[in-house]
């Protein structure tokens, strides 16, 4: 009898953030079964119920590890899964190493995803929320940008890159401003309509005047390195992937790593700390971008481009793209307090990027 296929199994968050099927709980069983250890006890630490993903701790007899269900495509995971065995193997890389199953590899395949077994790093514990901690962050994953160049995916695994879509991902945001703006337009009586009018017009020049920054700018010539030269980019790293542990930082949760330029994952990290301290602060930045530029030298038209990135709306685009699919649950007062407050930051943006153009001789001193 074939497999069952594993399918999102809570759409609209009705059962509860740890709630499992049953079928599941039954495959993680299979899947245990295929590994040399004894399991004593599961307990379910997040999941991805509207992907179809999940990630267990487990207690065996071999010390804690982890079980998790990628809910991606197989072929993109095993892209994933054999980074990390090249990070941890090969690179020395401070991360979860994989443990392999009895038939000698990384992962087992059941219910058309990939699932794997990790160690458990203990104790791993955040950062202190401050300039500090920002810092430390900074530091690990310029080191983790250094370290993954050379990476080839095995064969069968997908080639993931998003090298040479920046132009694309540019377009992109520039495309959606209008589809915001139509949107507000069509549902007016929404209470964060008539804010999202007010204020798209403005984050629309900015979209245009970043892509054609992008345009004009070194990115062309760079990409031409290629893949292998640039490395990996984690994707979604933050205050919660970076973490201090035994002999110092560690990354985890790697599973959309993908080719790309290192300084976008430096990108996401300012700016997301910048929204959420609620103010653009050149001290911090200047912190952040030192930290980074001692474990991954930052060369100077590397730094133009993040210049040319921080000049996207990127905290707008981000938290108001969901209006676009459910508009009459998604534009609620919440929404209209948000744009509201990254408007308000946004004041302070420009005057901060001004300032890093002008200390980028300092910063890469």
């Amino acid at each position: 009898m074939a497999d069952q296929l594993i399918t999102p199994w809570d759409l609209d968050g009705s059962l509860g953030e740890f709630f499992v099927p049953e079928y599941i709980t039954e495959m993680a069983s299979e899947v245990i079964a295929q590994y040399d250890m004894q399991v004593s006890s599961m307990e379910v630490i997040t999941t991805k119920a509207d992907k179809g993903g999940l990630i267990w701790k487990i207690e065996t007899d071999r010390g804690p590890r982890s079980l998790k269900i990628l809910h991606r495509r197989p072929t993109r995971s095993l892209f994933s899964i054999y980074a990390q065995e090249y990070l941890v193997h090969e690179k020395k890389a401070r991360i979860p190493a994989i443990v392999h199953s009895k038939a000698g590899l990384p992962y087992v395949e059941k219910g058309g995803k990939i699932w794997f077994v990790a160690d458990w790093i203990e104790p791993l514990v955040p950062v202190s929320k401050d300039l500090a901690g920002a810092e430390q962050l900074c530091h690990a994953i310029g080191e983790f940008h250094t370290l993954s160049k050379g990476y080839t995916p095995p064969a069968g695994a997908e080639n993931a890159t998003r090298l040479y879509r920046w132009p694309k991902t540019y377009e992109k945001v520039l495309k959606k401003m209008d589809w915001f703006r139509n949107v507000a337009h069509a549902y007016s009586d929404m209470p964060a309509s008539a804010t999202i009018l007010n204020y798209v017009d403005h984050f629309e020049q900015h979209a245009v005047n970043a892509h054609k920054a992008l345009m004009e700018s070194a990115y062309h010539s760079l990409v031409t390195r290629g893949n292998k030269a640039w490395g990996l980019v984690h994707q979604d790293y933050g205050w919660s992937n970076g973490q201090s542990g035994p002999d110092g930082m560690w990354i985890i949760d790697l599973d959309g790593v993908a080719y790309d330029i290192g300084i976008r994952d430096l990108r996401k990290l300012i700016t997301g700390t910048m929204d959420d301290i609620g103010n653009w602060d050149v001290a911090w930045m200047k912190g952040m971008l030192e930290a980074y530029h001692q474990s991954h030298p930052i060369e100077p038209e590397l730094y133009d481009l993040l210049i040319i990135d921080m000049m996207l709306p990127n905290e707008f685009y981000k938290n108001v793209k969901e209006m676009v699919y459910e508009p009459e649950i998604f534009m609620d007062g919440e929404l209209d307090a948000l744009c509201k407050r990254i408007a308000e930051a946004d004041q302070s943006k420009w005057p901060a990027i001004e300032a890093l153009r002008e200390l980028k001789g300092d910063i890469l001193k």
